[in-house]
């Protein structure tokens, strides 16, 4: 980033896929003032910020994300907001880069408590030159202050802190930190307010309840909130590594009407793995929610206009079949996604066409031969409690319903006035090579040799620990670029198809239950189209990407000006 005549950094404004722009600033003093002015246009819906789905600030850069309404690819309306940007970033607008940012003084501090044992204490201590017992008394001696949220519901990114603390992050991420865990990172610290995967380095562990949906705001930690850490010597409460219920997750609700108690499924076998999904939850990334919903949005969208619905009722996401559920009145059904044989009381149903399923009548699904995830959509939708505006499940957040379980009885809601148009939907059989293109990513130049990602012979491989946060690929490491070999990236906002790479060179796809932040480059974006492929592969399938051109409609990337 070069300099401009002011002193401050040239901001730059960097692609992420089709759907968003991250401007790239000289530090969280300049990000700040950025955050707020956007934030305000957004509030007004103003053209072309009406357009705007989120904003999420990160250490050095602001991401901004557009939308439709039809979940088309929203080109223009991202020409129209790199363009407002560009005009915000260097002055224009009324913008205000470069002000202070002013601490809240609107609570007190909040002192947290911390037994620091953590895993990664000693070899903080190692990397800093310091003794065990120096690095817990500078952790405690200077307040830290909240300069963003992100990563998860609840998480907050502290800044302020001892600069002989600065630490990178760890080479490969663990698959699970515990709740409560007390980490350093950079120029940052912070708590895990629930397990979740992570890379940052564990000094310490908590009992502080940092998200509560009951609570107004959920999170405890604002931005611009003083943060002291204070040493306890014994456990008290809860042990973190004992994830809760995220409080509020079963909330009564008057957005909705209630369902019909006649109406519902019974679930004799939930199989291996059954969520209730929707179109998710946007717009709530600052708090640390994802946008979250069914992974393939197609075949959710298909199975509700196929019971006459519209697209964005909730269904079951069922992973590898193993489903049986009972009707509780007479019900609607469409089957989708990964074609899985259907039995209704032990006779074939059809797959993407709607069929009856009677009064104490039992459905049954197999597992499908390709593919992973089956979606079963009844009409009138699963009507279980919305979250945060949302029936959907988030896995990284834990927003939102738990994992279907034997036994439950899921409620169906009020059949529209509508009815049924299509009697069956043509779907084109799976590729017989999973393939999915790539447009780049803001951080393309920090991978060493784009063809090794994506080069006409490399072939990747589905780990076993991929989930509905992320597919981890399996194959040869990839290397950075030679000038960012051990530099660390300042924290920065990410969307679902993100390809972020890790110091251990095995790439990371995220899905659309991923973090809203994370500290790793993000080097190429998967295609929108392609997004929903990426969830029918299962773990062990092999899997091709490939390189495409940008649309014509994005601008190029590189300094603004």
């Amino acid at each position: 980033m070069s300099a401009s005549t002011t002193g401050r950094a040239t901001p730059r404004l960097l692609d992420v896929g089709l759907g968003a722009v991250l401007v790239e600033l000289g530090d969280i003093d300049e990000v700040l003032p950025l955050d707020a002015r956007v934030q305000a246009l957004v509030v007004e819906r103003v053209p072309p910020w009406d357009t705007v789905v989120d904003v999420v600030p990160g250490a050095r850069t602001l991401l901004v994300t557009v939308g439709t309404s039809d979940g088309a690819p929203p080109t223009g309306a991202l020409v129209g907001i790199r363009s407002a940007l560009l005009e915000l970033a260097t002055g224009g607008m009324g913008a205000t880069m470069g002000e202070p940012v002013v601490t809240r003084h609107d609570h007190a501090a909040v002192e947290i408590e911390v037994v620091y044992d953590g895993p990664d204490l000693q070899d903080v201590a190692v990397a800093t030159g310091l003794a065990v017992d120096e690095v817990v008394a500078a952790h405690q001696a200077t307040p830290w202050r909240v300069a963003f949220g992100g990563f998860a519901p609840g998480f907050a990114y502290l800044v302020g802190g001892d600069p002989r603390l600065r630490v990178p992050r760890r080479a490969r991420p663990r698959p699970t930190v515990p709740a409560g865990s007390v980490g350093l990172a950079g120029e940052f610290s912070g708590v895990y307010p629930r397990s979740s995967p992570g890379g940052w380095q564990l000094v310490g562990r908590t009992d502080a309840v940092l998200w509560d949906l009951e609570r107004d705001p959920p999170a405890l930690l604002a931005p611009g909130t003083v943060v002291r850490f204070v040493a306890r010597g014994a456990r008290v409460g809860r042990d973190p590594r004992e994830d809760r219920p995220t409080p509020g997750a079963t909330a009564t609700t008057a957005d909705r009407h209630a369902p019909d108690p006649r109406l519902g499924l019974e679930v004799v076998d939930p199989g291996p793995l059954t969520f209730v999904q929707d179109l998710g939850r946007p717009g709530l990334a600052r708090l640390g929610v994802s946008g979250s919903g069914a992974l393939d949005r197609a075949a959710h969208r298909l199975g509700n206009r196929l019971v006459g619905q519209p697209e964005d009722r909730a269904g079951l996401e069922v992973l590898l079949g193993g489903l049986v559920v009972r009707a509780v009145g007479d019900l609607t059904v469409a089957v989708t996604g990964a074609a899985a044989q259907a039995l209704v009381d032990g006779r074939p149903a059809p797959h993407a066409a709607p069929f009856e399923l009677r009064d104490g009548s039992v459905l049954r699904l197999a597992a499908p031969a390709r593919g992973l995830r089956t979606h079963v959509c009844v009409r009138g939708g699963i009507d279980v409690d919305p979250v945060l505006g949302s029936r959907s499940t988030d896995v990284l957040s834990g927003v939102g319903p738990p994992p279907v379980g034997r036994g439950d009885r899921l409620p169906v809601g009020p059949a529209p006035t509508t009815f049924p148009t299509v009697d069956a939907a043509v779907v084109a059989p799976a590729p017989a090579d999973a393939s999915l293109r790539l447009l780049p990513g803001p951080r393309l130049d920090w991978l060493g040799d784009p063809d090794a990602l994506a080069g006409p012979t490399v072939v990747w491989r589905v780990s076993p620990d991929s989930n509905r946060v992320a597919l981890r690929l399996a194959g040869g490491p990839l290397r950075r670029a030679p000038a960012v070999e051990g530099v660390e990236l300042p924290t920065e906002g990410l969307v679902a198809g993100a390809v972020q790479l890790p110091p251990g060179g095995e790439p990371v796809l995220f899905l659309r239950d991923h973090p809203v932040t994370g500290g790793y480059p993000v080097v190429a974006v998967v295609h929108p189209d392609d997004l929903d492929a990426a969830a029918f592969l299962r773990p062990g399938d092999e899997v091709r990407l490939r390189w495409v051109q940008p649309s014509p409609h994005r601008l190029r990337q590189g300094p603004a000006g």
